[in-house]
């Protein structure tokens, strides 16, 4: 691993460290880019802030500390500026704006809910077929809005129902990223945590579309940063399915 797009800090509410540290473990572990990708802020109409997001008074301090450690660390690795974001139709492009003013480098794709109430958390097990349906179809605009540069944990939904039904849908989403040539993220956290994702089963999809893949650290902790350990079984999963991950993403900048 030479690079890593997926990085937290502690303004999230469910990350640990202090931003330099993520960057000097990047450096010990050989990474040449760490983009940082903390959950972005969502302007909601009714001034609600997810209890998993950088919080609006924070948003500021996220980028200059970002765009301060790019700086202090030219020589040694590239560090990005990005974000975390899911596609929600009726907060997008207020969410661009707010984002808008600064050097944003690129966006994650991320679903954990399907609508702006966030009220069913995807990862939860369910064994709702419309909700799954509801996934790939917010996935796949999210897509087709040509804003991200990658698709964090796309096997995020947790979809307990029979396993014809989840490789049709997620067919259907592997097919259409491909199709735009957006690449997928083999998740390093649902590895080391046992969670729902990376699922065999999508993963299996992915590669009989031919979908780009790129491995992701999900680091919340500094020494989640390319843990050796845990990249070795991230290839080794990749290897089971014969998915070659790509080095480095293809950086879109969203605004």
């Amino acid at each position: 691993m030479i690079a890593n797009y997926h990085t937290h800090t502690y303004r999230c509410g469910h990350a640990a460290g202090e931003d330099r540290q993520y960057v000097e473990t990047a450096i010990r572990r050989g990474l040449q880019v760490l983009g940082f990708s903390d959950h972005v802020p969502m302007p909601f109409p009714d001034g609600h802030e997810s209890r998993f997001r950088v919080p609006l008074r924070l948003l500021e301090d996220y980028v200059q500390s970002v765009l301060d450690l790019q700086a202090e660390y030219k020589a040694d690795i590239d560090v990005r500026l990005g974000f975390e974001a899911e596609y929600y139709p009726d907060l997008f492009e207020s969410m661009l704006r707010l984002i808008e003013p600064y050097p944003v480098d690129y966006l994650l794709l991320a679903q954990h809910f399907n609508d702006s109430r966030e009220t069913v958390y995807n990862p939860r097990m369910q064994l709702s077929r419309q909700a799954l349906g509801q996934y790939v179809d917010m996935v796949v605009a999210g897509m087709e809005t040509g804003r991200f540069s990658c698709v964090a944990h796309p096997d995020l939904f947790f979809y307990a129902g029979p396993d014809r039904i989840y490789r049709q849908e997620m067919t259907r989403l592997c097919r259409r990223a491909r199709e735009l040539d957006v690449p997928l993220e083999i998740n390093l956290l649902g590895l080391r945590t046992g969670r729902c994702y990376p699922n065999e089963l999508f993963w299996a999809a992915a590669k009989a579309e031919g979908c780009r893949a790129i491995l992701g650290s999900d680091a919340h902790t500094p020494e989640d940063v390319a843990d050796p350990e845990q990249l070795d079984a991230a290839l080794a999963f990749a290897d089971r399915f014969g998915v070659i991950p790509e080095e480095r993403l293809r950086l879109i900048r969203p605004v």
